[in-house]
């Protein structure tokens, strides 16, 4: 059973129906218990990290989601998803994460000419094949909504970039534990051979 987290902050139906457009069936859930005994977990999220962080710890579906990747499962986070895993973020103050990957989330660098959010496609330039890559075209585009982002304190759990201007993590992998800053599940072919990937974990 994939199981996608439901702390009050996600596109939670968006990526439910991607699961279910691959043949896949995948359960919103509120509850820890359902978290620990799903087969993979999606953590994804929208808005303010220190408001989803709250949440998490307030719920006990962050320690849920930690128990779930320690056991060894499958586990996705998307966008937001992604940032919380992580150690802090210094969006609005600085904010503990859920400390899975060690490193920092931080907002991009006002340049010239240079839009923030990060908003709309730009193209994946990957490092490692992390399993959710597995068969994507060669330079494959995704679709990124994003003020702030990763960055990782460890160069090896870096599976994709993307440039805005500079290089940013766009895929984390480690072991059982990805997580990728755009939203898959607006990313068409590309996002939703993601979701087929990690539902064939």
């Amino acid at each position: 059973m994939i199981v996608i987290i439901d702390y009050g902050m996600g596109n939670l139906r968006s990526v439910q129906k991607a699961i279910e457009a691959v043949g896949h069936h995948a359960e919103i859930t509120p509850d820890p218990d359902r978290v620990r005994s799903a087969s993979k977990v999606i953590l994804p999220g929208v808005g303010a990290f220190e408001d989803a962080a709250a949440e998490l710890r307030k719920t006990g579906l962050g320690e849920a989601f930690r128990d779930a990747v320690f056991a060894g499962k499958p586990c996705l986070g998307v966008c937001l998803g992604l940032q919380l895993l992580f150690d802090a973020s210094e969006e609005d103050g600085v904010h503990e994460g859920l400390g899975l990957l060690p490193g920092r989330v931080v907002r991009f660098a006002s340049a010239p000419g240079l839009k923030i959010p990060h908003m709309g496609w730009n193209t994946l330039r990957v490092k490692r094949e992390a399993p959710i890559l597995k068969g994507l075209p060669a330079d494959p585009s995704v679709y990124f909504v994003h003020s702030y982002h990763a960055v990782a304190g460890r160069p090896d759990d870096v599976a994709a970039e993307a440039d805005y201007p500079d290089p940013f993590p766009a895929v984390v992998w480690r072991e059982n534990l990805m997580a990728c800053q755009f939203h898959p599940e607006k990313s068409q072919r590309v996002g939703l051979a993601m979701y087929a990937n990690f539902a064939a974990l």
